[in-house]
């Protein structure tokens, strides 16, 4: 037998239907924010993700699906988005059009991890990046949505974990302190952080070693290293984000994974998670589209990991997305009744009525059991007393109770309206 490569897998029903509302909720909330979605491939030129996630990271470092091409080419399955939307922002003259750009995405990624429980080699990430705009306002904005949309989803007890790492300007003198003092300890750490260390001491705050803990509680603080353009943009988010009373909490260690960030990044929790309370991070990356070889582009983003949180997605949410598909079963009792029921499925589908046919022709009972176990709530019987007379029996599956329809009705019986 032939399975699934490692780390990758199958969604099925009535899974999928969690995840399908999951996706059209957050779609009809971004495009309530102004986002447009885009669309690019998962497969990108390996120096997109060298360039823009950094070769120290440990994602570019162990964790890239990375090949050459039948034509030489130096390919990887994208193991972030941000970049190919940054990508794509330039290579179709986004940046000529001016004005702000903002877009969203849901769609597959890819990275070589170790598979655990809620962590897959190929994920789903939904995110969303606005270009052109530099102002607190836009970074206070995204989080009022992400509130909204978690909101939405039934979690509750949001909180923002957040920081500023600071500007390009700036950030040297912040990395060579930190280089400074961790070189001081670099007999504590293992080879992975000396590694770190070496390459980009940002890094080392990443660490997944909980031995390094009150090493690093310590150690130099970011914001004790902003220039006064960033403190004050700093300060103005904290501002907006108290007018529009989204609590958050400062968080001097958050780095976030990437290379990219500049000033804020940050992370949102939810209350009842446990440890791994996290469902969201993002950030701004105002030199992204500059190192990629556009004009200099203010940006910010996110990305939400959907596997993670359609697995701690609220019980109500979830009952919701898998009960609101519950398809009408018409069961065409003898092969005579097919025609019939046939013509009859495409008009209550034309009345915008979800209806699962069954065809087989076994009698009531065959027909009732079988729709039952295909999760239909309600049941149409069509046979020949019914054709002649008009008149249809609709069965409730789950109250065990039935009643006469005429054929005609059965569109406005079914929607809950009267006839």
């Amino acid at each position: 037998m032939i399975t699934s490569v490692k780390g990758m897998r199958d969604l099925l029903p009535p899974e999928t239907r969690v995840w399908n509302r999951l996706e059209e909720t957050t779609r009809e909330v971004f495009s309530l924010y102004g986002y447009d979605e885009i669309r690019t491939p998962v497969l990108e030129p390996t120096e997109l993700f060298v360039r823009s996630v950094g070769e120290a990271s440990d994602i570019v470092h162990k964790e890239m699906y990375s090949f050459t091409d039948r034509g030489g080419r130096e390919v990887t399955l994208r193991p972030e988005n941000t970049a190919g939307v940054a990508r794509a922002f330039i290579e179709h003259g986004m940046p000529q059009a001016g004005g702000v750009k903002k877009l969203y995405y849901v769609g597959p990624q890819y990275r070589y991890e170790r598979p655990q429980k809620g962590r897959y080699r190929e994920f789903r990430q939904i995110g969303a990046e606005v270009l052109g705009a530099a102002d607190p306002a836009t970074d206070a904005e995204l989080l009022v949505m992400l509130f909204d949309l978690l909101g939405r989803l039934g979690f509750t007890g949001l909180s923002v974990s957040l920081n500023s790492v600071g500007s390009e300007e700036s950030r040297p003198a912040f990395v060579e302190a930190l280089r400074a003092y961790l070189l001081a300890h670099e007999e504590t750490m293992g080879e992975d952080d000396r590694r770190r260390l070496r390459e980009n001491p940002l890094r080392v705050l990443d660490t997944k070693d909980r031995s390094l803990a009150g090493l690093l509680e310590a150690a130099p603080r970011v914001l004790d290293h902003l220039d006064p353009a960033s403190q004050s943009h700093h300060e103005e988010l904290l501002a907006l984000l108290d007018a529009a009373r989204i609590p958050y909490r400062i968080e001097p260690r958050l780095v976030r994974g990437l290379d990219y960030y500049t000033r804020t990044v940050f992370e949102v929790t939810a209350r009842g998670l446990g440890a791994q309370d996290a469902l969201l991070g993002g950030g701004r990356y105002d030199r992204l589209v500059a190192d990629l070889g556009g004009p200099k582009t203010p940006g910010i983003g996110f990305a939400i990991g959907e596997d993670r949180l359609v697995g701690v997605l609220p019980e109500a949410f979830r009952l919701e997305a898998v009960e609101s598909f519950a398809p009408v079963a018409l069961v065409a009792l003898e092969p005579a009744d097919r025609a019939a029921a046939l013509a009859l499925a495409s008009e209550l589908r034309g009345a915008g009525i979800a209806v699962d046919f069954d065809p087989a022709g076994k009698g009531p009972g065959a027909g009732l059991k079988a729709a039952s176990k295909r999760g239909a709530r309600r049941a149409i019987l069509l046979g020949q007393r019914e054709r002649e007379t008009g008149i249809a029996v609709v069965k409730d599956l789950v109250e065990r109770s039935q009643q006469e329809v005429p054929l005609a009705d059965l569109p406005h019986v079914l929607k809950g309206e009267t006839p």
